[in-house]
């Protein structure tokens, strides 16, 4: 959701005006220009990186025109210069003098919000949109606008602070005034999924189901359901609505083509950090052969200055930080480097740059690491995965022609652990029960892996089931979920969050992790298996359901890994029955560590360097892969209809014919040409 209202050029009827470029973009002295052209001349300044002369031109205008009628305008226009250059503290009082001046001037109310927010003062900021929520005096296009923005503002401030019942409450209002926002959609589903809110697809009066799954974004419908045929076709949806087609996408790369070096390899992340994906790739820079790559870093997160950032800069070869660079600024830069690939390390993540590969800096583009699933973009040539993670036969699924890797996720075996081990008392444990652990992410719990999870504590008297902790309320919902099946809620304990080496530190404390599904544990599998505590997991049909079980097998517990619903269930129940079993497994962990392919890094970072190889191998020789993108708006369609939260997708046995079923009922009655997935002409 957009942070604030950008500049507004006015008329005084308070009519947006179109802009346009002034005869001379540098004046020296504004005093005697009209607003219009004031506004104009300032924004010209803006775009062309001078925003400090800008801010002189708006700051003499202002002191010399303290009677004009609309300085109001002018006000609201310089707080956002203000803002951009970081003055939250002028910004803020601009907005308030222009508040002063127009009471209704709903726009700088919202931005005030913002400015409060970034000063620190979140109650001052949700008191103000909620201001503009209630006061609005009339139904029209432009008071809904501001009302809806508004109302988004409240919800993602309450969201951040993780008030996420309030803040979902505000977004069902905004979306109750226009279902159309896409974007509010997507946070609407992500917080009914980290609160544990089911179903949470749950249509009302105003807004439908089709509606609120257009909004369902592809990294929330890896934790929705297990049907990759509906994922290919929901990340196709969002790259064209919410990627779109950006002007100036490039078509020749003379300075990568030119270059016959060592491939130069350019890796984009907002990761590169104190970060999940950060500890994962923290040995990849340092272990690259300087005589096959090159190593460009391309750093799009927020600002940090934690020891592992440290190490990313130092151990990279090129360090490019483009978090405040636009799009196309930060495309050009990378096809000045003469980067001949570029791996997409966030995808469809947060803080992902998906407007800037869009733009095609490089002749070559691969989705790696970040995104566990296809891009469905026509511009991602490569997906990696490995043999487990993607079979021959699901290769479907993906746009991306599939590269793989013996195990695809790096690691990291230099982790910091605390010093202290707790005990089970410490950690509030039962001493002498089995402690089941699952420490993912709230979002990745469905009711149908809480179900099974409850089953298993039910086979298993005194067993325990820990878990990372949600909200407060989150934790109160799935105790009652729990005793409303005949499970105490005592035995469901909460493990607060911790920094990483200490989270780490506890992990022992389990006797098995119970990974959940669709969406199952990645860097949370690796953290259990490094400390010794065996995983089992169940692997279902799309990326991201696989990833725990090639890490499993990886690590040498390919017994653990299951591949149907009942045989996960059964497992888990026997090996919190045999107390022999489970000691067992951690001794083969802990023997096969050091050889173990999931721990293998020089092995991994040459097999990818041979990955590369390939891929540049196929660009010369004008072999790139082009995404089949066919039909994938109908089979979102047909997607879209099934309720997966009444009937579960990984349980549908012959899942291939289900969906060719309901494609051939859709085709009968409006045809539309086959594809190579699943409505082949045969």
């Amino acid at each position: 959701m957009n942070d604030h209202v950008r500049g507004l050029s006015e008329s005084p009827s308070g009519d947006r005006t179109e802009r346009e470029r002034p005869d001379n973009p540098r004046p020296l002295v504004g005093h005697g220009l009209a607003v219009v052209d004031l506004i104009r001349a300032a924004e010209t300044l803006s775009r062309a990186g001078e925003a400090a002369a800008a801010e002189a031109l708006y700051d003499g205008w202002i002191q010399s025109h303290a009677d004009d009628p609309l300085l109001y305008a002018v006000l609201f226009n310089f707080s956002v210069v203000l803002a951009d250059l970081g003055d939250i503290e002028r910004a803020r009082e601009c907005l308030e003098r222009a508040i002063d001046l127009k009471a209704d001037f709903w726009p700088a109310h919202i931005n005030l919000g913002r400015a409060c927010e970034r000063l620190g003062d979140v109650a001052a900021a949700v008191t103000r949109w909620s201001r503009v929520a209630d006061q609005l005096p009339q139904i029209d296009g432009t008071n809904i606008a501001y009302k809806t923005a508004a109302l988004n503002q409240i919800a993602r401030t309450l969201e951040a602070a993780f008030q996420d019942e309030t803040a979902e409450a505000m977004l069902r209002r905004s979306l109750d005034i226009d279902p159309r926002q896409r974007e509010v959609a997507q946070h609407f589903l992500a917080l009914r999924q980290r609160s544990c809110s089911w179903p949470v697809v749950s249509p009302w009066e105003r807004v439908g189901r089709e509606a609120l799954m257009r909004g369902l974004s592809p990294l929330s419908a890896a934790a929705y359901t297990d049907d990759p045929a509906l994922q290919l076709a929901i990340a196709a949806a969002y790259n064209v609505e919410d990627v779109g087609s950006p002007a100036g996408a490039m078509t020749d790369w003379p300075a990568a083509m030119a270059h016959t070096g060592p491939i130069r390899i350019g890796y984009l992340s907002s990761d590169l950090r104190e970060h999940a994906v950060g500890h994962l790739m923290a040995e990849v820079f340092p272990l690259h052969d300087r005589e096959k790559v090159e190593v460009f870093a391309y750093y799009c997160g927020p600002r940090a200055s934690d020891p592992m950032h440290d190490a990313y800069k130092a151990s990279a070869d090129h360090w490019r930080d483009v978090s405040g660079l636009d799009d196309t600024a930060a495309a050009r830069l990378i096809a000045a480097d003469g980067i001949q690939i570029l791996i997409d390390v966030n995808g469809y993540t947060r803080e992902g740059r998906l407007k800037l590969v869009a733009l095609r800096p490089a002749p070559v583009i691969v989705n790696w690491l970040g995104f566990p699933g296809t891009m469905a973009s026509p511009y991602h040539s490569y997906i990696v995965a490995d043999d487990w993670i993607i079979p021959p036969e699901n290769e479907i699924y993906y746009s991306e022609k599939v590269l793989r890797l013996p195990c695809y996720q790096p690691n990291n075996r230099l982790r910091t652990i605390a010093e202290t081990r707790p005990t089970r008392t410490e950690a509030g444990l039962p001493e002498d029960a089995i402690v089941y652990c699952s420490f993912n992410g709230m979002h990745k719990l469905t009711r149908f892996t809480l179900d099974r999870w409850l089953m298993i504590l039910a086979a298993v008297p005194e067993s325990a089931l820990w878990l990372l902790t949600g909200t407060e309320g989150t934790n109160a919902r799935l105790v009652a979920y729990a005793e409303a099946r005949g499970i105490a809620g005592k035995r469901l304990i909460f493990a607060p969050k911790l920094a990483n080496p200490y989270h780490l530190a506890r992990y022992p404390l389990a006797d098995l992790m119970l990974d959940s599904t669709p969406y199952g544990a990645h860097t949370t599998a690796s953290d259990a298996l490094f400390m010794g505590v065996p995983v089992l997991t169940v692997s279902g049909r799309s990326f991201a359901s696989r990833v725990c079980g090639s890490l499993t097998r990886s690590a040498g517990l390919p017994d653990l890994v299951t591949e149907n619903l009942e045989d996960y269930v059964a497992k888990a129940i026997e090996l919190g029955r045999d107390l022999d079993a489970l000691p067992a497994c951690r001794a083969r962990l802990e023997a096969g560590r050091d050889t173990a392919a999931l721990f293998d890094m020089p092995h991994l970072v040459a097999d990818l360097e041979r990955l590369y190889a390939e891929m540049w191998a196929d660009c010369r020789a004008d072999r790139l892969p082009r995404p089949d993108l066919t039909n994938l708006d109908t089979y979102l369609r047909v997607g879209m209809a099934h309720d997966h939260e009444a009937i579960e997708a990984q349980s549908i046995a012959d899942y291939r014919r289900w969906w060719r079923e309901r494609l051939a009922a859709v085709a009968r009655f409006r045809p539309f040409p086959h594809d190579q997935r699943l409505f082949p002409a045969d």
